[in-house]
């Protein structure tokens, strides 16, 4: 999913709304003025005069208009000047810990702030940088995090529960940013940090009670290209690892992040010191772990 930004005005723009005319479409948002559809892009033309095509083959379209294609760089500069929503998930490939998934609301004023404490992916900070700004924006930036703990996660995904691991984030996402929508803020743009597809987003999200009606892009890496998902991606980080320490503390094992050996490991030492009920409380079950953990429990 592409998302390109212009200006009315900006190569042949002043003659957008007559050329794409027989594909307008209706838009929910107050402050679009018209809004078109051509084959699988979508255009957006702001009452402010900014216009957003996105979808599968935006920048085709847009070039059509005299959009010159931009390195990455500038890509990023531009989508940062828009008032955007980004959402992340952290904790979904760990064994132990709950599932915490946050979305953001960023604003042209806040990019100081954001440059100012090194806002990026919250993959390339330490966990202690983390600590450190994640009180910060928690307190600036407006914001909804929802953190699904272990023992929620198992009673509702895996073998005959509701959800499976894909629903689940399906699910939390939505709920996120149709909380922060509800604080009557009005982003330009939705980004979520992908995970699937957008044809399987739509279909789980379909069984959801309070549904996003406003559009929402999909992109691969957007922790890196959008500062709203980078700000979502580390305030989801430092609640991840909060629960995580929470749950060590609670269990006087400490329960390490991912899902290798050493997860197998301490999972066994759970089961021998609490029995196999202590990883309903600290694990995600339905990881191949859980079987790795039982085996090594037996061994002598």
């Amino acid at each position: 999913m592409e998302t390109i930004v212009m200006t009315l005005g900006q190569g042949s723009t002043n003659d957008l709304i007559k050329q794409l005319a027989p594909y307008q479409i209706h838009s929910n948002n107050q402050y679009v003025s018209f809004a078109a559809k051509r084959g699988q892009t979508t255009v957006l033309l702001y009452q402010s005069g900014k216009i957003v095509f996105q979808g599968h083959g935006a920048s085709q379209l847009a070039k059509e208009f005299g959009y010159l294609e931009e390195t990455v760089s500038e890509k990023s500069k531009l989508s940062n000047q828009m008032a955007l929503i980004g959402s992340d998930e952290v904790g979904n490939g760990s064994y132990f810990g709950g599932l915490a998934v946050v979305a953001s609301f960023v604003e042209k004023k806040d990019i100081p702030l954001l440059k100012q404490l090194g806002v990026t992916d919250s993959k390339q900070l330490t966990d202690h940088k983390i600590r450190q700004i994640a009180p910060i924006l928690e307190k600036e930036i407006k914001h909804k995090a929802l953190l699904l703990s272990p023992q929620k996660y198992n009673q509702v995904v895996g073998p005959n529960n509701r959800h499976n691991a894909v629903s689940v984030k399906v699910a939390l996402h939505n709920q996120a940013i149709f909380l922060l929508l509800e604080e009557d803020i009005k982003p330009d743009a939705i980004v979520i940090d992908a995970f699937t597809s957008d044809k399987n987003y739509k279909k789980y999200v379909q069984k959801e009670l309070n549904q996003v009606n406003e559009k929402i892009t999909f992109e691969e890496k957007a922790e890196g290209k959008y500062l709203a998902v980078a700000v979502s991606s580390i305030i989801a980080r430092n609640l991840f690892l909060e629960n995580l320490e929470h749950l060590s503390q609670q269990t006087g094992y400490k329960l390490p992040s991912g899902a290798g050996h050493q997860s197998d490991k301490v999972a066994s030492q759970l089961i021998k010191a609490y029995g196999l009920s202590s990883l309903e409380q600290t694990a995600k079950l339905h990881f191949a772990n859980t079987k790795k953990a039982i085996a090594l429990s037996q061994k002598h």
